[in-house]
C-alpha cells in the first residue's frame, strides 16, 4: 500500500475583530487576515450571526423622488436613505456588513474620497463592513450618479 502524502500550504492567520452588541457578545466580527495591511474604510471580511436586511439599490433622491443635484450629494441622500431602510428593518449602522457602490464615474468618487469619508461617518459612525465598488455606464435613472446596495445582519 502507498503511503499518501499530504501538505497543507502556509495560509495567512486569520484575526477576529469582534464588535460588541448589546449583550455584551460578538454580533459582527470584522476579518482581517494576518499580516495584511489594515484597510481604511472598510474591511476586507465579515462575519455575522442573526437575521438579514437587505436594502435594493438605493439612490440619492428624496421621498418625492427628487434627486439631489452632483454625486456627492447624491452620495450623502442615498446613505441616508440606507440608514433609513436598515431602521425600518431594526437595523443600525454597527449591523452592516456589505455595501455595493455603483458609479457611473470612478474617477468622480476617488476625487472626493475625503468628504465621501466624512458623510458616511456623519451616518452611519466609524463602524466600516466589507464594501465594493463598481463602474456601470449608467444607472436606471439617467441622472443618477451612484447606486448602493446594503446588507445588516442583526444579532439574535
Amino acid at each position: 500500500m502507498r503511503e499518501l502524502s499530504v501538505t497543507t500550504p502556509k495560509a495567512p492567520q486569520l484575526a477576529v475583530l469582534p464588535t460588541a452588541n448589546d449583550a455584551g457578545s460578538p454580533a459582527v466580527q470584522i476579518l482581517q487576515p494576518s499580516g495584511w495591511p489594515i484597510p481604511r474604510g472598510y474591511a476586507n471580511g465579515v462575519a455575522a450571526d442573526g437575521r438579514i436586511v437587505v436594502t435594493g439599490g438605493v439612490i440619492g433622491w428624496d421621498s418625492e423622488e427628487r434627486l439631489a443635484d452632483g454625486f456627492v450629494a447624491q452620495a450623502r441622500q442615498a446613505l441616508r436613505n440606507i440608514a433609513a431602510i436598515l431602521a425600518e428593518g431594526g437595523a443600525r449602522p454597527e449591523h452592516l456588513v456589505r455595501l455595493t457602490w455603483y458609479v457611473v464615474d470612478i474617477d468622480e468618487y476617488l476625487a472626493n474620497l475625503k468628504e465621501l469619508g466624512q458623510i458616511y461617518r456623519n451616518i452611519f459612525g466609524a463602524h466600516y463592513p466589507a464594501m465594493a465598488l463598481v463602474q456601470v455606464v449608467r444607472l436606471v435613472e439617467k441622472a443618477a450618479r451612484v447606486e448602493i446596495e446594503a446588507t445588516a445582519v442583526i444579532p439574535r
